[in-house]
């Protein structure tokens, strides 16, 4: 199997010797705004393989490439290993390799295009998030209570990763409040301070239900379609193990504004246990959802901090636009729900 390779090694030979396939040439042009690596949609001149496919390659020094290496381990392992197990609409890989100490990777991934990106400081219609909320319940039906999924060498079972979570995020949170606290109103810190406190009680969840989670189900990671049921998730490096909802709470409080989110909740909340329900999911009831969804409220804070303290990228304005509409959106979340009363 070819080794992985940076954006300077993606050559037309390269890539005829990974795709068994005649490649004259290639023509490489960066896309997205990935946080902690980059990706490039490579236009193919040859025969008997796809006309463009997406690279996705590490990217940073070395000493932040350790700081993310074990999300680039699962987001590999979802394409060699998981993908074609999950009722959940993933981009096609025809490449998935990484070095032993997870430095370097290198996917070869469909191309979505046309379909584009959500926005994540605009949100989405509710239409859009009922979509989304549909295929996320594909994602968590598939491996419910699942207990080979632990035995996945890039998954740990919740318990295991709680105390270095805990500690990560309000590592995390400190980066992010020295960036962001002079644009956030004293609730936010607030908020943001006293979840980042919680996290390492919270982390671990309870012994069931457990499922397969994206752990970073927003709008910015997944491709819309003309068709509104037309909707693929992206970007796995976050992939876990743990409570469901979690993925469901972080997903609405991050992608609707906080009045529509209001409005919405509770039938996209319902949208998604039935959904389970027609996957076959058993003994699991709107109300345990609605718990669920109310403690799985953390999810949203401690990824946006982590995330943005762990940036690779360049901070940009979009960027900070980002990450402050997702704090605003899911410190409402928490307070709106009683997420801190609950634990």
């Amino acid at each position: 199997m070819s080794a992985p390779v940076d954006v300077d090694d993606l050559t037309a030979g390269w890539l005829a010797e990974v795709l068994g396939t005649d490649v004259r040439s290639l023509r490489a042009e960066a896309i997205g705004t990935g946080q902690t690596a980059a990706s490039y949609r490579l236009t193919i001149d040859g025969a008997g393989g796809p006309a463009t496919l997406v690279a996705k390659v590490a990217t940073g020094a070395d000493d932040v490439r350790r700081a993310v290496a074990a999300g680039f381990r699962r987001e590999v392992g979802l394409y060699a290993d998981l993908a074609g197990t999950l009722d959940v609409r993933v981009p096609r890989c025809w490449h998935a390799v990484i070095t032993d100490d997870a430095l370097r990777f290198t996917l070869l991934l469909e191309d979505l295009a046309p379909r584009r990106p959500g926005a994540q400081a605009d949100g989405c219609s509710p239409a859009r998030a009922r979509a989304a909320v549909a295929n996320l319940a594909g994602l968590h039906a598939s491996r419910w209570n699942d207990p080979s999924l632990v035995d996945l060498p890039y998954l740990d079972p919740p318990a295991a990763r709680a105390s270095f979570m805990g500690g990560l995020t309000v590592r995390c949170a400190e980066v992010f409040l020295e960036r962001y606290g002079d644009h956030l109103d004293g609730g936010d810190v607030e908020t943001l301070r006293a979840a980042a406190a919680a996290v390492e009680g919270w982390y671990p969840g309870g012994s069931e239900p457990f499922a397969l989670l994206h752990g970073d189900y927003r709008l910015d990671n997944l491709m819309f379609g003309d068709d509104e049921d037309d909707v693929v998730a992206i970007d796995w490096q976050t992939l876990a193990v743990g409570p469901p909802e979690r993925d469901l709470a972080y997903f609405v409080a991050n992608s609707l504004p906080v009045e529509a989110r209001r409005a919405a909740e509770d039938d996209l909340i319902a949208g998604y246990h039935a959904a389970l329900l027609a996957r076959g999911v058993e003994h699991h009831t709107l109300a345990d959802c609605r718990r669920g969804y109310r403690l799985g409220q953390l999810q949203a804070p401690m990824i946006t901090m982590i995330g943005a303290a762990l940036s690779t990228a360049e901070r940009t304005p979009a960027a900070d636009a980002m990450f402050l509409s997702m704090t605003r959106r899911g410190c409402a979340a928490v307070r709106d729900l009683g997420t801190l009363d609950l634990l």
